[in-house]
């Protein structure tokens, strides 16, 4: 469960290093985003000479989260941390590659170009 002020990693190339959730896209009164939500993120620690700098406010979305993930076969799955993908407004990753496991329901939605870049999906 990602809430506001939560850190995440970053899973793709982009040029950032570290987000912070400032806001769940969605209804208004969510409290938690979970895996395949959208997220308002600030940039906290980002690579040199890249195009993306530090306090920059982007969107991302959720690919992995500490809190454990349950499928309607009643599979269980468990990541180590909490990552993110920085999307652009249409949805598309802005990065060329994806760094990490990626979980299996973001190809139900309109990410499947994430799932694509990704080398593992569980």
């Amino acid at each position: 469960m990602i809430q506001p002020q939560t850190f995440l990693n970053v899973s793709n190339n982009s040029g950032a290093r570290e987000l912070m959730c400032i806001q769940i896209i969605g209804t208004s009164n969510r409290r938690y985003a979970h895996i395949d939500d959208v997220i308002v993120v600030v940039i906290k620690e980002a690579v040199p000479n890249m195009p993306l700098q530090r306090s920059k406010v982007i969107r991302a979305i959720i690919v992995r989260t500490c809190n454990e993930l349950k499928r309607d076969n009643s599979m269980i799955i468990q990541y180590d941390d909490n990552a993110a993908v920085v999307i652009d407004q249409e949805g598309n990753p802005k990065g060329t590659r994806v760094f990490g496991a990626i979980a299996l329901e973001l190809r139900q939605l309109s990410f499947t170009k994430i799932v694509s870049l990704a080398p593992e999906v569980l």
